[in-house]
Parts: C-alpha cells; sequence; structure tokens
C-alpha cells in the first residue's frame, strides 16, 4: 500500500458493489487505507459480513453510490455491470457529477467502450479496471490493476486504487484497453490451467507420484504460475471454488469472440475452451476450475487424490 493510500483521509467516499471473496477484500483494502466504504452485494449475509468487519452496508446499489467519490463493481461480467449501472436501483442515476465507475469484471472491450461512453454521457467519469491477482491479494491490497481511461477518472479513482492493488497500469485513456489486457491474460491463464491439469493427470495415468512430480516441476522448466498454484488444489483432492469452471466458460468464450471478430486462430484457446465446457456439461461448472484435472482422470481411467470432505459434483 502506498503512503498516498494512507493519507487518503475519511473524506473520501468509496462504494463497493458486489461483497464477494475479491470485492470484499477490496472494501477492506481501501477501508484500511482510510477511506469511508460502503458496500452493497446481491446477497444480504455478504454485506453483513463486511459490516462485522466496521464497514457501512446498504440495501441497494444506489443506496451504495448516491455519496460516493469512486463507486467500484466488482461484479462478473459485462451484463451484470450493465445492470449495477442501469438496472433497477442501479448507480448511474445515483451518482454525483464528477464521480467515477470503477469497472472491474472481465469483458469484451467492446462492451466496455459503450459503457463507459453512456456513463460519461451523464456527466461522469468511467475506468475501464479489470483485476488479476486472486482473493488473497485482494485482501491485502496487492492486486494487479489494467486500467484505462481519461485523465480525470484516473484521477478521481486514485485513493481507490492505491489502497486496492500493489500494480495499476495505465494503458491508455479510452475505455477498452484495460479490458483488452485482461482477456491477454485470461487466455494465457485459461490454457495454463488447463495444460496443469492435462500434465498432472497424464502424470497420475503413469503411475508416478504426484507429490515428486509437483516438486520436480516446479523447480524445472515446465513449470508455471497456475501449475503451482493449482495443482495443490488436485494433490488434495479439494475442488472447493477459489475461481471456476464456469469463470473460463466465459472467459476463454470471449476470447473466441475477439478472435472471430479479428479473424484470428486461437487454437490452444479453443481446446482449453473445449474442456471447460466438457467439465460444466458434468455438473462441475461452480466447482474450481483445477476439476479439470478431473475431466482428464474420468477420460483416461487416471486415479487422482481423493478428499475426505463431501465431494463436489461430478
Amino acid at each position: 500500500m502506498s503512503p498516498l493510500a494512507e493519507n487518503s483521509g475519511p473524506d473520501i467516499i468509496a462504494a463497493v458493489i458486489g461483497l464477494g471473496s475479491m470485492g470484499l477484500g477490496m472494501a477492506q483494502s481501501m477501508k484500511r487505507a482510510g477511506l469511508d466504504v460502503v458496500g452493497y452485494d446481491i446477497t444480504p449475509a455478504a454485506v453483513d459480513r463486511f459490516i462485522a468487519d466496521g464497514g457501512r452496508g446498504v440495501a441497494t446499489p444506489a443506496a451504495a453510490a448516491k455519496d460516493a467519490d469512486i463507486v467500484v463493481s466488482v461484479v462478473v461480467n459485462g451484463a451484470q455491470t450493465e445492470a449495477v449501472l442501469f438496472g433497477p436501483e442501479g448507480v448511474a442515476h445515483a451518482m454525483k457529477p464528477g464521480a467515477v465507475f470503477v469497472s472491474s469484471a472481465t469483458m469484451d472491450p467492446a462492451v466496455a467502450r459503450d459503457l463507459a461512453g453512456r456513463v460519461e454521457a451523464l456527466g461522469l467519469h468511467y475506468l475501464d479496471a479489470p483485476i488479476s491477482g486472486g482473493a488473497a491479494k485482494a485482501a491485502r491490497g496487492e492486486l494487479t490493476v489494467m486500467a484505462s481511461g481519461s485523465k480525470q477518472a484516473f484521477d478521481t479513482a486514485r485513493p481507490g486504487l492505491e489502497a486496492m492493488a500493489a500494480k495499476v497500469y495505465e494503458l491508455g485513456d479510452e475505455a477498452g484497453k484495460g479490458a483488452a489486457f485482461k482477456m491477454i491474460n485470461q487466455l494465457l491463464a485459461g490454457v495454463h490451467i488447463a495444460a496443469a491439469c492435462e500434465a498432472i493427470t497424464f502424470a497420475a495415468k503413469q503411475g508416478l507420484d504426484l507429490d515428486t512430480v509437483y516438486e520436480v516441476i516446479t523447480a524445472s522448466a515446465g513449470n508455471s504460475w497456475m501449475f503451482e498454484n493449482r495443482v495443490p488444489h488436485v494433490l488434495a483432492g479439494d475442488y472447493t471454488p477459489l475461481s471456476s469452471i464456469e469463470i473460463f466458460v466465459k472467459d476463454l468464450g470471449i476470447v473466441q469472440d475477439m478472435a472471430r471478430f479479428e479473424r484470428y486462430p486461437v487454437p490452444l484457446a479453443a481446446a482449453a475452451l473445449q474442456m471447460y465446457l466438457a467439465a460444466s456439461g458434468a455438473g462441475m461448472g461452480r466447482d474450481d476450475d483445477s476439476s479439470l484435472a478431473r475431466v482428464y482422470a474420468k477420460l483416461s481411467g487416471a486415479e487422482l487424490p481423493s478428499s475426505t470432505k463431501e465431494p463436489l459434483s461430478l
């Protein structure tokens, strides 16, 4: 957290719409930095959790946004972002002039540009600011933010960004650039998870000791951040969702749409998407994305470690 965040002061009001694993950590990080933070979530229990942590909670997005200088939307996709902005009790017509809407959802760059235009027509600022780093980094205020928007949008959002992120990349003055960078990240992340699951299950099929495989690969050139992060879930037989299969059904689907529009081939992303679709179709859509290993195991007869926990869907 930077000194700027620590000195932001209570006069800045930030609203967080979406208090899931990412949004809650982002709200807590801004609160620690001295901002006055109010939160909303469609699930009342999530709001109650934030209140128990010392935050303020409200019953609608509009109520969260009405006095805020910074409104951070931490939802899943473009459709949900549009609903946060323009749906019943949406924030767009509740925000005060000159406030900034910070969109952290992963979406098609064209959707981000459209939403930005509609928001800016109301005298508001829009920052296209998808995030990366996971729930643990969100809780520590150490996210990576890939942001694009006007200078005014960046300036207004700065205290919140500094509180939530270890790295803020300023990628241009036009909404959509941040979204495009995030989709490149998601292409790689989705393919790397699929490759990690394919590799560890192939090792199981050969009867190798999987703990030793993990030790050797993480010390070798074939390692990746996703192998190192996701394979322990497989070794533990624990598919509790930290990032779900459906996230990559969505994100690699967006990659396919973008690539088709550009007439650009993405065969590796396409193959990975088919595996996520297979996992979702098998009932694992809400399980951890490392569940791809279970699909490979079912297809091949490989045996993976099991957990004493109640089994997830399969």
